[in-house]
């Protein structure tokens, strides 16, 4: 029996959904780099199972530890206590098998917030209540009471997030090296907020009109400007892609702002709001001349991004308004 297989009848065994000769179908799933996944159907039922990988799926080489699936587990159970319906329900963590189960979401009505945006479709709300969702996982994670213990997991963000994203990518722009790593240090040393890590089109599922959001691996306390300026970043790298579309992402961009910043109990909003416009140019940088770059931009797309976040690094604004109008942002190709 090949050893995924095998895994998926002793997680569900082991999380008492099933027996092993009761599993009729395991079907692999794609699209992450990060994890094994996939549905598997007993009965009259199928369920998702999910294994991190020490060895994600890009070209650079890129590790990281396998014990992160538990962390993506509390997360998806601590923002399901603070937004029900933003999660997929769950079956069950197993330390035997390092993985767990959770909802299957596969029907007609559920769509891809990736495919939507690269489809051009017409913002009707989605950035917004992405954006409501993660404000009020964000403020909730900074009451008394809150248990940030399941999330002591900054060696893990380091070896996800700030080495592949900004480290990897000071050591390809020596010229700007120290600026990237002053970034990636101020997130390293912060414990402000739960941060998702990933908050991207392609882990938001919309159901209902509703985001669900999944693929919570890099889950940490850290800084949530790292959880803004990601989704920010998703939106105007398609706003590049997408020429046509640019006008919309970008204001979509601005309600997602709008929608968030109210959230903030924290601290001063305008604090954030720099840091976030501050860390946004090296994220798309990032996704150009990082680890992990993004797959849909063109060699000149990808010139004209280069070209911008490099501007924008070296002359950085303090609100998103400011980074939204700049010239490097307006200037076509």
């Amino acid at each position: 029996m090949p050893e995924f297989e095998r895994r998926c009848r002793s997680l569900l065994s082991s999380l008492g959904l099933c027996q092993p000769e009761d599993i009729h179908t395991i079907r692999r799933l794609s699209g992450g780099v990060a994890s094994d996944i996939a549905a598997v159907s007993f009965a009259e039922q199928t369920v998702c199972v999910k294994f991190a990988l020490e060895k994600l799926k890009v070209q650079e080489d890129w590790f990281a530890p396998e014990h992160r699936g538990k962390a993506e587990f509390a997360w998806l159970q601590a923002a399901g206590r603070i937004v029900p319906d933003a999660v997929p329900m769950l079956h069950g963590w197993s330390d035997a098998d390092n993985g767990f189960a959770m909802e299957f979401l596969d029907h007609p009505d559920i769509r891809l917030w990736k495919t939507e945006l690269l489809n051009g479709c017409e913002d009707t709300g989605e950035a917004t209540a992405v954006a409501d969702t993660l404000g009020r996982i964000h403020a909730a994670s900074t009451s008394d009471g809150f248990d940030h213990s399941p999330f002591d997991n900054s060696a893990d963000f380091e070896s996800l997030r700030l080495e592949p994203y900004l480290r990897f990518t000071a050591r390809q722009h020596p010229d700007i090296a120290a600026t990237l790593n002053a970034l990636a240090d101020q997130l390293a040393a912060s414990r402000q907020v739960l941060i998702h890590g990933d908050v991207s089109p392609k882990n938001i599922l919309l159901r209902n009109d509703k985001p669900v959001i999944l693929d919570a691996e890099c889950a940490t306390m850290g800084d949530p400007c790292f959880d803004v300026a990601f989704a920010l970043n998703h939106l105007l790298l398609k706003s590049f892609h997408l020429p046509q579309c640019r006008s919309k992402l970008r204001q979509a961009a601005r309600r997602f702002w709008a929608q968030y910043a109210p959230h903030i109990c924290w601290e001063d909003a305008r604090y954030l709001e720099s840091r976030t416009v501050r860390l946004l140019p090296a994220l798309m940088l990032a996704r150009i001349d990082g680890k992990s770059p993004v797959e849909y931009l063109d060699d000149d797309r990808q010139r004209q991004v280069r070209q911008c976040a490099l501007a924008l690094i070296r002359h950085p604004t303090d609100t998103l308004t400011q980074f939204l109008e700049s010239e490097p942002m307006n200037t076509r190709p």
